[in-house]
């Protein structure tokens, strides 16, 4: 099986940041697929993550909506993006202008040492970007959105392979692990990550695009 398919009843668990973005998917539900909306930022994604879990068992936890692309992904607006790893990017410590992650810190974000904020995505990412004409590569989480491009080479050369840059993604699988439950990250590029101008932003074309990938993951 490449994915859950509706046809055998597998649960999946769609999460969105604003309800704009849920109104464009809410009709995918049904069939033990629940479209919930959860806020903006990781804290808020793991509690609603958390909550619908222990609600109702679900195979797949998915955080989707619309990002920013790095400059070096080579996506554009109104492409797609499956995250292979969900990453909590901004996690650690400023130490004089040098940013120290969780490793040399020697902290964790479980009770057991060892884990970093790093996710691995669910096995049929690659998959499923396969099939729905996606791109496949790590998936970076920040509490805030990044304003400039030396940020976004900054960020690029500490996560080599870094596709998009959201709010929710290691809040959704951060509450999915410790579930049990795998978690995945789909979605559409509204702009590119640097400085802001919101008149570049393509929301329609990157809700469109992340649409395709959930249709893509629903129907097997």
């Amino acid at each position: 099986m490449s994915g859950p398919e509706r046809g055998t009843e597998k649960r999946v668990l769609i999460v969105v940041a604003t309800h704009p973005e849920a109104a464009r998917l809410r009709d995918l539900e049904g069939r033990g697929t629940r479209v919930v909306v959860c806020g903006v930022g990781p804290v808020a994604a793991a509690l609603s993550t958390q909550a619908a879990l222990l609600a109702a068992p679900y195979d797949l936890a998915l955080s989707a909506g619309i990002a920013g692309a790095y400059p070096g992904s080579g996506l554009r607006p109104g492409d797609l993006a499956v995250s292979s790893e969900l990453i909590q990017a901004d996690l650690g410590a400023d130490d004089a202008g040098t940013f120290l992650g969780l490793d040399p810190l020697g902290l964790s974000v479980e009770p057991e040492p060892g884990h970093t904020g790093r996710f691995a995505a669910w096995p049929g990412a690659a998959d499923l970007a396969a099939r729905a004409g996606a791109a496949c590569g790590p998936a970076l989480t920040l509490s805030t959105v990044t304003g400039s491009l030396a940020t976004a080479r900054i960020l690029e050369s500490r996560y080599p392979g870094a596709l998009t840059e959201g709010m929710e993604g290691a809040g959704v699988a951060h509450a999915a692990s410790r579930c049990g439950v795998p978690a995945l990250e789909v979605r559409g590029v509204s702009n590119l990550v640097g400085p802001r101008d919101r008149s570049a932003w393509r929301i329609g074309e990157a809700l469109a695009a992340t649409r395709r990938g959930l249709v893509t993951l629903l129907e097997g």
